[in-house]
């Protein structure tokens, strides 16, 4: 076996990521009896594949897919035409109740092995309620090469358009974008939005912003499409302000999509690939878009954050106020807080909730949910959670937690942040994660100084890709 070998693969089981594992007779001598583990990149249980080889080491094997020639029963049938090339919908051939069965295993997996955790109560994971378009949120980006298909490159003619692309990026290639006109996972008014945009800015001939020269004037659309109230923003992402094809653009887009609640450019002058710009113009409406998580209404700017699958944002926060125990008269943190959508999804019987955030646009948003909402036990701190918080919460005179409920970023929780909690000593914590593995390596030092693991239950916020959302109780024990 070398690298660039096409090989025929078995499938006996399943690790993360879209790789299932093929077992062989192991080509290092003095091994003979052990097997050998070969990853096989976009194959499932039950697949025989052939596959290329792309990387060899002594313990296992990478491999590619290039045939199926026998498929595995939970394969299905996919519905875009970009899967396979597209960065996202990656298991869309996979039948979906297999996903989750796949995600499940994969969170109980890391909380036995990773973790050492076997006294728990491990809950069914909570299945999407729609499998389609189930985004709020989608962030296209343009690009002045756009990705060719293998039939493009193979063509003798000359492709067409191939110099403006206004898509989704390729995987772990962040400069090559694949052209899209139909995406399912948001709804049919965005793609709608999305086909105008990129025929409008190709017949004005503008320019697509490019980091090696830091020139041209395009860099994102993003389109925020509220589930509950229908509020629809769209968000172009520039890295000049060109005020008169704005208003040009912003006028004819609302004859298309007169559905439309607000348009906003964010001029963007960094070299940073973000969707996020330096300031913003609001060329209709008033900038922010409003919709309800349960009971509760939330105003949502172009750059704050707000749960993308709003129906399962219910369930995941119904699960985060279950497994924080709280009752009459308890203080709650509520830690990485952003727009405060969890502080205000609980505070109907605590005391009082102080929401710790590090961004301070967000807080702003927070603080008009809570206006909205008529809420006044919640109050917010500015403190950045990758140092200690608590000189902070001392200098301000905050009392110490009964509970606290976290809900950090991929990276987890900075271990200053782990130090703080196991100071303040709260009965409970509800600890929400997208990122089982960093969330176990954090429960664990929890648990190491007193704390114990009662129960995990995972929540699908996204379908047919590999991310998976996590709630875990822990309290204190005597």
């Amino acid at each position: 076996m070398k690298k660039g070998d096409i090989l025929e693969f078995e499938i006996e089981s399943y690790a993360f990521e879209g790789k299932g594992i093929a077992k062989i007779d192991n080509p290092f001598e003095g091994d003979s009896e052990k097997k050998y583990v070969v990853f096989v990149n976009g194959s499932y249980p039950g697949d025989v594949v052939k596959a290329m080889i792309i990387k060899k080491k002594k313990s296992f094997a990478e491999a590619r897919v290039t045939e199926v020639i026998k498929a595995a029963p939970e394969r299905v049938d996919v519905k875009c035409n970009y899967f396979g090339v597209c960065g996202g919908c990656k298991q869309q051939n996979l039948d979906y109740n297999a996903q989750l069965k796949y995600k499940e295993a994969q969170v109980k997996e890391i909380f036995e092995h990773m973790g050492g955790f076997t006294d728990f109560e491990f809950e069914p994971i909570i299945a999407s309620e729609n499998i389609f378009f189930y985004r709020n949120k989608m962030e296209y980006s343009f690009a002045d090469r756009r990705w060719l298909t293998k039939e493009e490159l193979k063509s003798d003619g000359e492709v067409e358009d191939r110099f403006f692309a206004l898509g989704l990026h390729i995987p772990r290639m962040f400069d090559k974008v694949v052209d899209i006109s139909e995406c399912f996972l948001q709804s049919e008014l965005s793609n709608k939005v999305l086909n105008f945009t990129r025929d409008f800015f190709k017949s004005r001939n503008a320019t697509i912003y490019s980091t090696k020269t830091h020139e041209g004037y395009l860099r994102n659309l993003v389109i925020k499409h509220c589930h509950h109230t229908n509020n629809l923003m769209v968000n172009l992402v520039t890295h000049t302000d060109e005020s008169e094809l704005m208003k040009q653009y912003s006028d004819e887009l609302l004859e298309v999509v007169p559905e439309i609640t607000t348009i906003i450019n964010n001029i963007n002058e960094k070299k940073s690939q973000v969707a996020i710009g330096d300031y913003e113009i609001v060329y209709h409406g008033d900038g922010y878009i409003y919709d309800t998580i349960g009971k509760h209404k939330y105003r949502i700017s172009a750059n704050s954050f707000f749960q993308t699958n709003t129906l399962q944002a219910e369930h995941l926060y119904n699960v985060a106020l279950e497994y924080a125990g709280i009752k009459e008269g308890d203080i709650v943190y509520d830690l990485y807080s952003g727009a405060g959508t969890i502080s205000i999804y609980v505070s109907e019987k605590p005391e009082k909730v102080f929401a710790i955030e590090a961004v301070a646009p967000a807080v702003e948003d927070a603080m008009k949910n809570l206006e909205l909402n008529d809420i006044d036990n919640v109050e917010f701190a500015l403190a950045d959670l990758n140092k200690s918080f608590l000189p902070i919460i001392e200098e301000i005179g905050i009392p110490k937690p009964d509970v606290i409920i976290a809900d950090p970023p991929r990276s987890g929780m900075n271990p200053k942040t782990v130090k703080d909690i196991l100071a303040l000593k709260p009965r409970q914590i509800s600890y929400v994660s997208c990122n089982p593995t960093t969330q176990v390596r954090d429960i664990k030092l929890l648990c190491e100084a007193g704390y114990k693991l009662v129960k995990v239950r995972p929540v699908d916020m996204f379908p047919h890709t590999y991310h998976i959302e996590n709630c875990a109780m822990l309290v204190l024990e005597d």
